[in-house]
């Protein structure tokens, strides 16, 4: 199975946050044992370094980046995704870019 990530399950997992971060642990548990296959969007990258460096240091933010690297493969964000994602026409465009960025590795 695969599934693409959202930001915020991962924030729930690096950040533990409440009440969430069981659930995100246990998503995160079945990619490393290798049951689901995990992807996130490229440009979820650069949120997550931003949101956990500005909650806990340059240092975190760079952990946080090598440990989602190192779980999650990387769905490219290029000119065809971003235009595919307009055409969605979904009223969240980061949404959309998402969607887009999932169904390119389907």
């Amino acid at each position: 199975m695969r599934v693409l990530v959202d930001t915020n399950i991962v924030l729930d997992f690096l950040q533990e946050r409440e009440p969430f971060v069981e659930d995100a642990a246990k998503l995160f548990e079945r990619i490393d044992v290798g049951e689901i296959e995990g992807f996130i969007a490229a440009t979820t990258i650069t949120n997550i370094y931003y949101i956990v460096r500005k909650a806990a240091g340059v240092g975190a933010a760079e952990d946080a980046v090598s440990q989602v690297l190192t779980d999650l493969q990387i769905c490219t964000i290029d000119r065809a995704t971003l235009e595919q994602a307009v055409a969605l026409g979904f009223r969240d465009f980061e949404d959309a870019v998402q969607y887009a960025c999932a169904i390119s590795t389907a």
